[in-house]
């Protein structure tokens, strides 16, 4: 364990909020202004010290910076592109208090595509050597999925090309953009394409087109659960346990899932081994209070649909469909703080625009 004070030199106050850790940051802001502007092992010397100080918080915060200019150092606070990271980071720098010679940014942001070149283990990815198309689906029409093209890339360097190609595709839009507009994204050589090639440099004016359209489509549909349907689902593991399942069978129908693209999986580990796998009776208990915790917050009428759970082998999942990340994203890190202790348990936040991870409930 790293003693904060070893660092410091002092023993430092833990950090509890957002103004505490500005508090601390501002003590120590000229002597990281030096390290930037002097670029002296940046990572050992600035990093690596905010980043213990906000893993206090919580974790997931990742950082760039940089000189902005003669006098001013830029800090970029990044997800790293994590979804249930995101309100953190924004929630940090809206915290952020004016100091002088500093710029604080809340995410990656967008770059002039012509200020964009990435240099990477011999390889230059810029506008010039970069294509991409987009590949329809009928059964998923608001899907976008983006094949992007390198000159360069075969089938040795795939994978260094690859990551290439995704820096600066991640650079060219920005953090969110990324994000929000993007659902799957494939890098391939020139021989691998299937389709006319378009230069990179028309990607952003195509996801904006692509978005909007969606925004005018979605935007404020809600449904309404008080009457849906629900199935109870029953199989037998490899290992022989049961496995129960509780599923909406009525939004599993639903033509519109695509309004509500991100999905929450929260994960809540129990000792069953003595049950074939099972909560106990208190477990139980404990394991549905903690599932109306989260319904009493996320709202059908909302944006946050309650697609069902899943128990078996020593685990519940508990699934929502959501409009948004940000809101389910607070309200889990709040609930696996309130619960530490008493449940072993984690959540995820990813994007399924069809709720394709959810068909295996579908009866076959």
């Amino acid at each position: 364990m790293i003693d904060i004070k070893n660092i410091f030199g002092k023993k430092e106050k833990k950090i509890m909020n957002y103004s505490d850790f500005w508090t601390w940051f501002q003590k120590h802001e000229k002597s990281f202004f030096n390290v930037v502007n002097n670029n002296k092992d940046i990572e050992k010397n600035f990093f690596d010290k905010i980043s213990l100080r906000l893993s206090e918080l919580k974790d997931g915060y990742f950082f760039l910076t940089g000189m902005f200019d003669d006098n001013t150092v830029e800090l970029v606070f990044t997800a790293d592109g994590n979804p249930k990271n995101i309100v953190f980071v924004e929630e940090l720098v809206e915290n952020a208090p004016k100091i002088n010679g500093w710029i604080f940014t809340a995410l990656k942001p967008a770059t002039d595509i012509e200020k964009v070149t990435i240099n990477m283990e011999g390889y230059e990815f810029d506008s010039e050597n970069l294509f991409f198309y987009s590949n329809d689906y009928a059964d998923f029409p608001d899907e976008v999925d983006i094949c992007v093209i390198y000159n360069e890339m075969t089938e040795e360097n795939k994978q260094q090309t690859g990551n290439g190609s995704y820096i600066f595709i991640d650079n060219y839009l920005g953090e969110l953009a990324f994000l929000n507009n993007i659902d799957n994204i494939k890098f391939i050589s020139r021989n691998e394409a299937e389709k006319e090639l378009i230069p990179i440099s028309k990607l952003r004016d195509f996801l904006t087109w692509r978005q909007k359209e969606f925004i005018e489509k979605y935007s404020g549909l809600r449904h309404n659960t008080e009457n849906d349907s629900y199935s109870s689902l029953e199989a037998i593991l490899n290992n022989g346990r049961p496995l129960v399942a509780i599923v909406n069978s009525t939004l599993l129908d639903w033509d519109c899932k695509a309004s509500h693209p991100w999905i929450l999986k929260v994960e809540i580990n129990y000792d069953g081994n003595d049950n074939n796998g099972m909560p106990d009776e208190i477990t139980y208990e404990l394991l549905n209070e903690f599932e109306e915790l989260i319904m009493a917050e996320l709202k059908d009428f909302d944006g946050y649909l309650n697609i069902g759970r899943q128990t078996a082998d020593n685990s519940r999942e508990i699934y929502f469909a959501c409009k948004d990340f940000r809101k389910p994203s607070k309200i889990l890190h709040d609930l696996t703080q309130k619960y530490s202790g008493k449940l072993d348990l984690n959540y995820d936040i990813y994007k399924d625009k069809y709720w394709q991870s959810f068909e295996r409930f579908r009866p076959r």
